[in-house]
């Protein structure tokens, strides 16, 4: 993004192989030097090359305060990959799809370079012509970055064609959907004149985009309250009405994260119970 002080990087990618030499190219062409990098989440698409982008550009990088809280707990932790995958049996899971968890994970370690340290983010904030926006759901501490003209760089919070992914994880917030759901009414309510997604091409009705995915997860809340037949049921057994039964590992786990956090939602909208079963979370109609 180009401001009258110089440009600002938003999210950087994977740290692949050659992104240094990307990195190098792209600053040498601006008309103006890279002041900043700003980081919208903590997802390894988003956040997984900002060491390297910090140390070829010299520029510092920016981030939400919760957000960079759990980027630690997550990449710095040792101990995540099987603290999720204990996690994933706890809602039902079996032994192959929480090794396939442990497998995809393990995956994404060698592209994430974190930066060590980072400028912490609140809502309010200024980073050059745009002020800082909480936009809480895809991930707990995603933020957005808004312009007086009415455009906003909105990370993985709005995208064109997908529903972003909100899933329900250990340490994070206990409802991400109503989270989400309340950042999409405020999205409505601003009526940004036309949104830069993370993924996909600008967003030029960006409320009524927020209005589908609103309604989406309508359809979606009603559609897991009806998975529940009385009978008490996992979050991995109703994942498996909801989505498709040929998802590979980590799509699969996409799937329980989305389904845990619609089927807490309907807790907290008192049109499901929560309850240990034989040591596992299950759920049930009220």
């Amino acid at each position: 993004m180009r401001d009258e002080d110089g440009w600002t990087l938003v999210d950087t990618g994977l740290a692949f192989p050659g992104l240094a030499a990307s990195l190098r190219r792209c600053v040498a062409s601006l008309d103006a030097p890279l002041r900043r990098i700003v980081v919208t989440h903590f997802h390894p698409d988003h956040v997984g090359g900002s060491g390297v982008a910090a140390e070829v550009t010299g520029a510092p990088v920016l981030q939400g305060a919760l957000d960079r809280e759990q980027c630690d707990a997550v990449w710095g932790d040792d101990g995540w990959q099987s603290r999720l995958a204990g996690w994933f049996r706890e809602h039902g899971a079996p032994p192959a799809v929480v090794d396939g968890v442990l497998e995809q994970g393990s995956l994404y370690a060698p592209f994430i370079r974190l930066a060590a340290d980072t400028t912490p983010l609140r809502e309010g904030d200024t980073v050059a012509a745009w002020t800082v926006l909480d936009l809480p759901g895809h991930a707990d501490g995603h933020i957005g970055l808004l312009r007086r003209d009415g455009a906003l760089v909105s990370g993985d919070h709005l995208l064109p064609d997908i529903s972003p992914n909100v899933g329900l994880y250990p340490r994070g917030r206990p409802d991400p959907l109503g989270d989400y759901l309340r950042s999409l009414r405020r999205t409505v309510e601003l009526a940004p004149r036309i949104v830069y997604p993370g993924h996909g091409e600008p967003i030029e009705a960006p409320a009524a985009r927020a209005r589908e995915l609103i309604e989406h997860h309508r359809d979606r809340l009603d559609e897991t309250e009806a998975a529940l037949d009385g009978d008490a049921r996992s979050g991995y057994d109703v994942s498996l009405d909801l989505f498709p039964a040929d998802l590979d590992g980590l799509g699969r786990r996409f799937a329980l994260a989305e389904t845990l956090a619609h089927l807490e939602r309907l807790v907290v909208e008192r049109r499901a119970a929560r309850r240990l079963s034989s040591g596992v979370v299950a759920y049930t109609s009220t």
